[in-house]
């Protein structure tokens, strides 16, 4: 999630420390017509999304990551999806995914050579 837009580890992060402070979600990053954000839609195509349990986690720090840096190589990828886990896909579609949303919004993608 993301505190006053600093992302953070949601289970580290004590509901008393969240009061009063600017708390997003991944249901604060969809846009205002309820559908899915380039991300969300890049995860699905991909098939980066198999049991959901890590994909919050990974939208939000994706997110986190193309606001800051908008044609991450695969190695700042994987830096900035350290924290969550995926039991499910293995990390090549997500780091596909990731990519993906990059290029979506005009951005270089993947570094040139970088294997996936």
């Amino acid at each position: 999630m993301l505190i006053d837009g600093v992302l953070e580890c949601a289970c580290t992060v004590l509901a008393a420390a969240a009061a009063d402070r600017d708390v997003v979600t991944i249901e604060g990053l969809t846009p205002a017509d309820g559908e899915l954000s380039d991300i969300q839609e890049a995860f699905v195509a991909e098939g980066a999304v198999q049991c959901g349990f890590c994909t919050p986690g990974l939208v939000v720090s994706v997110h986190d990551l193309l606001s800051r840096n908008p044609a991450p190589t695969d190695l700042e990828v994987r830096e900035a999806i350290s924290g969550n886990l995926c039991r499910c896909t293995g990390y090549g579609r997500i780091l596909a995914a990731v990519h993906a949303a990059a290029a979506s919004r005009g951005a270089a993608g993947r570094a040139a050579g970088a294997p996936l």
